[in-house]
């Protein structure tokens, strides 16, 4: 006997307006009612969904060119999901059974175009990794700063989603030198010894929860780590690092901005701008190139990078670092924990 759709979807809503970054206060779970999935749609029990910091920005109203709506008192959150077809509407091309990926995350159900879902496939060895950001990190060092043998690559932030990616992608397209950026000691020592980065750096304050302690300028820290330069950039946070990277690089030297957490993250802001001084002299007379990131500039990389992404876990080449947060109601508190970078790459909530 089959049993009966769900008639109500728990779902994480926006309350109230932060005044600041977002905390736990500002977001409560709550019952929705679900719909029957239409002609072409389906209903999707999720599986996981990505805690991600560009929510900062949506919620913090400052979405001038983003490609997302921005988010206000009432709003049901959004982002990416892997879920299981439970039934489906007339004309739709998934079945009950079906694993797919989709944007209508922090909910335990949803009923989504079929048209608006992805099926996931055999491709990754396990579905959680198609909330990997791993994309980016291999975008922006195969199409924007390309990685050539032998170069010494940058990463900033080397400790979320994208840089825990982006360290390993870089030497398995060449790098001869990896240099990576934190915050935190902890996850310095993590990043060498699991990551294998050769050199990380402490920038800027230190976590809340780290212990605090002197460190030399960044700048300094970095002139030491790579005496001779560096060619590539990839870079996650802005700043004071984008403004150092410049000063540091090689003449031809590639940049790849793929965020920009200094700003986004700050208290100060509301999510959607990062001013930075840079040195535009030594731009000119070192020939370098700096482009931002997006991946809809690049259709077709995804697939690309999935077959990569799964031949090289398969093969022990690279994992997918990730924090798994059990349940939907520790989800708004998975938020703070994550802005205030208390995880060790991406975070994921499993329902």
């Amino acid at each position: 006997m089959t049993p009966p759709l769900p008639r109500t979807a728990r779902e994480v809503r926006l309350v109230s307006a932060p005044q600041g970054l977002p905390t736990p206060a500002d977001f409560a779970v709550t019952e929705a009612p679900l719909p029957a999935p239409g002609p072409g749609q389906v209903l999707i029990r999720n599986r996981y969904f990505l805690v991600f910091p560009g929510l900062r920005t949506l919620i913090g109203g400052e979405v001038d060119g983003v490609p997302l709506p921005a988010l206000n008192s009432g709003d049901a959150l959004f982002g990416p999901a892997v879920g299981e077809v439970v039934a489906a509407g007339d004309g739709s091309s998934l079945r009950p059974g079906d694993t797919v990926t989709h944007l209508q995350g922090w909910r335990d159900h949803a009923v989504v175009d079929a048209a608006h879902c992805t099926p996931v496939g055999d491709t990754l060895p396990d579905p959680v990794a198609h909330l990997s950001q791993g994309s980016s990190a291999y975008g922006a060092l195969t199409r924007l700063a390309p990685v050539r043998t032998g170069d010494t690559v940058l990463v900033t932030g080397a400790a979320g989603a994208v840089g825990t990616l982006a360290g390993p992608v870089a030497r398995l397209l060449g790098a001869g030198r990896v240099i990576g950026t934190t915050r935190s000691p902890g996850k310095a020592g993590r990043l060498a010894a699991e990551l294998g980065y050769d050199a990380v750096l402490l920038a800027g304050p230190q976590a809340p929860f780290a212990a605090p302690g002197p460190q030399a300028p960044f700048a300094a820290q970095l002139a030491e780590a790579a005496p001779e330069g560096i060619d590539v950039l990839l870079d996650t946070v802005g700043g004071e690092q984008l403004a150092a990277a410049v000063g540091a690089a090689r003449q031809g030297a590639r940049f790849a901005l793929v965020g920009a957490l200094s700003g986004q993250l700050s208290a100060r802001r509301a999510g959607g701008s990062a001013p930075v001084e840079i040195d535009s002299f030594r731009i000119v007379v070192k020939g370098l190139s700096l482009r931002g990131y997006s991946g809809t500039d690049h259709p077709g990389l995804e697939e690309e990078w999935n077959g990569r992404f799964g031949a090289w876990l398969r093969s022990g080449e690279i994992t997918f670092p990730h924090t798994r947060i059990p349940g939907i109601d520790r989800a708004p508190q998975a938020l703070q924990e994550l802005i205030e970078g208390r995880h060790f790459g991406a975070v994921v909530v499993e329902l």
